[in-house]
């Protein structure tokens, strides 16, 4: 589960210019407008993610006017990146006395606030009946975001790493696993979900005309291909796509338990005659955390008229495999919702 809602300290506040009544508070890597004095440098706080849903509770309603919204059938509040006075606030800093017991920096407080992962609503291409939760055998895709790193940060500093263009879509696996017991077994899942093949969902729908499942006999190892569905009716189609297609991002390894490296993982493509991501080339880790979130920030090469979502940054793979994830705020300002 998603740790949403950590106990940390605040690393420092800030002034905003022309504001009298609002702040800047620094925890680990992100920066949140608070009001003027509610916190200090040292504060122990719980800090609550973007992309949170809160629930409707008395500590929450001054969230009511701003960002109400609805999932699955009840009512809630999702954080999202906002602009307040020119300066990007990401996150919301609450003050701990709510939990009404002692507290620990690092504790993970998501399940006792009862928050969860805002999802937006699936599109009608993108349903259908499930098989069964995500296998457990392959690895879920979900990088960290980079100010979730900063006690991490010296040591990728100066580093060498792998970038790629992060693409705005829904997630997409298929996986081949050889089994000489009980048969091989092809599946498509979405990011949670195994999904039953039907001629009205989009991954399946991609797979046949991609011929994947045949495709990907051919190479005769137990593989699951990973990347972003993206087209039309996926995320208002930002890239102006005429119909769906996968972009691979990583490729995992079953029986290695795995992930291939970038160099093999686009050689496995060439060969099953896949596209990938947007790939940016080599890049150099930056000196400090507003310079890497700084070169998140672009225009996609899939469609130069709209924003890039960020970068994914991959160094190595296996057991010496790091990876974190960019996101542009300039993005998260436009398209948060």
């Amino acid at each position: 589960m998603r740790k949403l809602a950590t106990i940390r300290t605040v690393h420092e506040t800030r002034p905003i210019d022309g504001a009298d009544l609002i702040e800047l508070a620094v925890v680990d890597g992100w920066k949140c407008v608070t009001k003027k004095g509610e916190f200090a440098a040292g504060d122990a706080v719980i800090y609550c993610e973007i992309d949170s849903f809160l629930p409707v509770r008395e500590e929450f309603e001054f969230l009511r006017k701003s960002s109400l919204k609805v999932m699955d059938d009840r009512e809630g509040f999702r954080l999202r990146t906002v602009k307040l006075r020119g300066q990007i606030s990401q996150g919301l800093l609450l003050d701990p006395k709510i939990l009404g017991r002692e507290f620990s920096v690092g504790e993970d407080v998501t399940e006792e606030l009862g928050i969860v992962k805002y999802e937006p609503p699936i599109p009608a291409c993108l349903g259908g009946d499930v098989v069964g939760g995500f296998p457990a055998f392959i690895a879920k895709t979900d990088e960290e975001r980079i100010q979730n790193l900063a006690g991490d940060f010296d040591s990728f500093r100066g580093l060498l790493f792998y970038v790629s263009e992060k693409v705005d879509g829904t997630s997409f696996t298929a996986f081949l696993l050889f089994n000489d017991e009980i048969g091989d077994q092809f599946g498509v899942c979405g990011r949670n979900w195994q999904l039953a093949e039907d001629e009205s969902n989009s991954h399946w729908r991609v797979v046949r005309e991609l011929n994947l499942r045949e495709r990907m006999g051919t190479l005769g190892r137990s593989l699951a291909i990973q990347g972003e569905l993206v087209g039309p009716g996926i995320q208002k189609n930002r890239y102006a796509l005429k119909a769906p297609t996968v972009l691979v991002f990583n490729v995992f390894d079953i029986a290695a338990s795995a992930y291939v490296d970038k160099a093999e993982m686009e050689a496995i493509c060439r060969e099953l005659d896949l596209s990938i991501v947007p790939p940016l080339g080599e890049m150099n880790v930056p000196d400090d955390m507003d310079a890497i979130l700084a070169l998140a920030e672009g225009k996609s090469v899939l469609n130069p008229k709209t924003q890039r979502e960020g970068l994914v940054w991959v160094r190595g793979s296996g057991d010496d495999r790091v990876s974190f994830k960019t996101i542009s705020n300039k993005f998260l300002a436009k398209h948060g919702d």
